[in-house]
């Protein structure tokens, strides 16, 4: 089992998948030599075959390059549980047909403004499509593995529509429950009520998901093995009681029942979560030990989780690609770890607090990898949390829930759950003001393997000696190798934000943050995307945030930059539009400063007329090489640049505008001289960013145009005179170049 869940675990970490053939003769190859004395090489090989073909057989299933950003008309089933959020509702469709063929067999799309949207519906829609891509930064959340893990062929946006019929009853059942229970009373937490009782997250704002991210909580507010295994527990429980107290038939032996229906509730509770990947390793696990506790026998704790391991990745190999299920089997191991073979009982609360900080540790080399921050208070709240939870508020959230027949019953019950809710997330909110999570910078691999050395000998136990050494091994967390550049040099990230613009430039010492990515309603890029990205770089401040000007696409994320790493200074080309920023000071034309041998210099157009042309420009310059931030400015402030003082013949020029036709005239484009054009924008953006004519004449005048959209995020070692380095050319099999 091991070596067929290695080899099925291998695909994750391919580049690139070989062909179906060599795929098929993999499987083909192992499963002939399983019955030699080659067969851990041939379970090897069986996992590797089949993971291969799995994929092969999702990647088939997208959306085609010739379709890539047309619209259809198509109809289909939606799945799963609609999600509407800030007047948008995304849902996924699947049964998908057209009289266009080729088009994915799953879609997942978005309907700004549109009507309620129910599960197992079918709908008629006209709607255009994507190929399925994502913002690629340094450790950011890969949208297109997960989009692959789920089998969406594309993405896309509803442009009109009409529903054709209702079917579907068990989903709709779900859907049903689900807005059942978002109109009760739950004291201001029916949101968080569903998302235990059928795993719908859609009630909990950003803010929750930020509370529950900063006190290691966040597995408490999603249905996972840890609340069905309780639920499980509770009902075998509580037929052994009743016959313990004589309260059971006695012409009725009472394990078959107990171990029935803890099998039962468990498989409900996981058909209510939508069956995903730690209530799969659950649900196993809980079948196997009552399967054999019915039989009178120890089945003991390793075969249960290699059983699980093996059987979700034979179901879908493609779950490796999520976050999720190393998490959710990688606790588990640890907990096995933790626990098997120790001598001595222990209380319940000595086990519960050194799980907490045992996990708090164990989990730290996969965080690491992962890119996910980690909770300095996860250990401490878990203390109190975890019991609350699992064994008061899931209890009340599903007895309510079944009693919603009598509402006299049901709903006070969920009243009360809703209560405890509301006390948990306020204690959980003072506890996060109090510790943040800390999201620490990406290590090399030696660094990585130093911490998880370390981690695994901390971890051993308490009769093995030079356990302390361990802590030695976790230097490269607190003294990160720099990763800053030489002396002179200037290291510029371009970050891919969609439609907007975020660039950080870092010399040896010091870091400034040109604009700070879009927000979209709920969704903050510079949140989600450019504080990680910092992060991970190895930042921990920003001597300068520079907002070129006030536009949501080049502000947006700037309040939470500002929250999360606050800067010593920030400047705007519009401060006066920017009142929720503390602290912003104008852009003052002319302005010259330079940090470790890297010099930087301001300009904006006195004479300008709107937000655009008040863009305040930055000129860059290390060892000889330039390179010019331009904002928004359109063609009129263009020419006001060029007759200032400021030298913008360049090697690098960050195109106005995002190659909007209104800027980038070819005097601009000629007077600049540059070798390179960067292009910040979206994929498909509304706007038509790069326009064809500004794209031809960069093209015309020599320059090389490099695309956040096609190249995602873009390094340059400025003073180097080297080249464009795109993260998209990393190779990943499931990655589009």
């Amino acid at each position: 089992m091991l070596a067929l869940a290695a080899g099925l675990l291998l695909l994750r970490f391919l580049p690139q998948l070989p062909p179906v053939w060599v795929s098929v003769l993999i499987c083909l190859v192992g499963i002939t030599i399983l019955p030699s004395r080659c067969r851990l090489l041939g379970c090897f090989l069986v996992g590797v075959g089949w993971a291969c073909l799995s994929a092969q057989w999702a990647l088939t299933d997208r959306l085609g390059q010739d379709m890539d950003g047309r619209t259809f008309w198509l109809e289909g089933r939606v799945i799963g549980l609609p999600d509407t959020r800030d007047g948008v509702v995304r849902f996924e469709l699947t049964e998908v047909s057209s009289r266009h063929s080729g088009l994915p067999s799953r879609l997942r799309l978005a309907w700004y403004d549109g009507p309620a949207i129910n599960a197992g519906e079918r709908w008629r829609l006209a709607a255009k499509l994507k190929r399925p891509r994502g913002l690629v930064n340094p450790h950011s959340f890969d949208y297109e593995a997960w989009l692959l893990a789920r089998r969406i062929g594309a993405s896309g946006t509803v442009k009109a529509g009409e529903r054709m019929s209702q079917t579907g009853e068990g989903e709709t059942w779900r859907d049903r429950l689900r807005q059942r229970l978002m109109m009760i009373d739950a004291q201001g937490r029916s949101g968080a009520v569903a998302a235990l009782v059928v795993g719908d997250d859609s009630g909990l704002s950003s803010s929750d998901w930020r509370v529950l991210q900063d006190t290691g909580t966040v597995h408490l507010m999603v249905i996972s093995g840890q609340h069905v295994g309780m639920l499980a527990g509770l009902l075998y429980g509580l037929v052994a009681l009743l016959a313990r107290w004589g309260l059971w038939p006695h012409r009725l032996s009472w394990l078959p029942f107990a171990c029935a229906l803890a099998l039962l509730g468990a498989l409900a509770y996981g058909w209510l979560a939508g069956f995903e990947v730690p209530v799969q390793r659950a649900l196993v696990m809980v079948g196997l030990v009552l399967v054999w506790r019915l039989r009178f026998r120890h089945l003991g704790v390793w075969l249960p989780f290699l059983i699980a391991l093996v059987a979700v990745l034979l179901l879908d190999p493609l779950v490796g690609l999520q976050s999720g299920f190393w998490l959710s089997f990688l606790a588990v191991a640890l907990l096995v770890l933790i626990f098997r073979g120790r001598l001595g009982s222990v209380s319940a609360w000595r086990a519960l607090g050194r799980a907490q900080w045992s996990m708090a540790l164990g989990l730290l080399p996969i965080l690491l990898a992962l890119g996910l921050p980690v909770s300095i208070s996860g250990p401490l709240v878990n203390l109190f949390a975890v019991p609350l939870v699992s064994a008061v508020i899931v209890p009340l959230s599903l007895l309510g829930t079944s009693l919603l027949w009598l509402p006299a019953i049901g709903e006070p019950l969920l009243w009360i759950a809703g209560g405890l809710l509301e006390f948990l997330f306020s204690t959980l909110q003072w506890f996060a003001g109090w510790q943040p999570a800390w999201l620490p910078a990406s290590l090399p691999l030696w660094g990585w393997a130093l911490v998880a050395l370390g981690v695994f000998i901390i971890l051993l136990p308490a009769g093995v000696p030079f356990r302390a050494l361990g802590v030695v091994f976790l230097a490269p967390l607190v003294f990160p190798p720099s990763s800053g550049p030489a002396e002179g040099l200037a290291q510029i990230w371009v970050f891919d934000v969609g439609q907007g613009l975020s660039v950080l430039v870092r010399t040896r010492e010091h870091a400034l943050l040109y604009d700070a990515g879009p927000r979209y309603g709920d969704f903050d890029i510079g949140e989600r995307v450019v504080f990680p990205s910092m992060r991970s770089l190895g930042l921990s401040r920003l001597d300068l945030m520079l907002l070129s000007h006030a536009d949501s696409d080049h502000a947006g994320g700037a309040l939470s930059i500002q929250r999360q790493m606050p800067p010593a200074r920030v400047i705007s080309g519009e401060p006066e539009r920017l009142p929720r920023l503390k602290g912003v000071g104008p852009c003052r034309s002319g302005e010259r400063w330079e940090w470790n041998g890297v010099s930087f210099m301001l300009w904006q157009w006195p004479m300008a007329r709107n937000g655009n042309q008040l863009s305040c420009v930055l000129l860059i310059e290390a060892k000889g090489e330039r390179m010019l931030l331009t904002g928004d400015i359109d063609v009129q402030a263009e020419h006001a640049l060029m007759a200032s003082e400021m030298p913008i013949n360049v090697r690098w020029l960050l195109v106005p505008h995002h190659g909007s036709r209104s800027s980038s005239s070819s005097a601009f484009i000629e007077a600049t001289g540059a070798e390179g054009a960067l292009v910040s924008r979206g994929m498909h953006n509304a706007f038509g960013h790069p326009h064809p004519e500004v794209v031809a004449r960069l093209r015309a005048s020599g320059a090389q145009v490099h695309d956040t959209a096609e190249q995602g995020a873009m390094l340059i070692r400025l003073g180097s005179f080297g080249t464009v380095q795109g993260l998209r050319a990393k190779r990943r099999f499931w990655r589009e170049k």
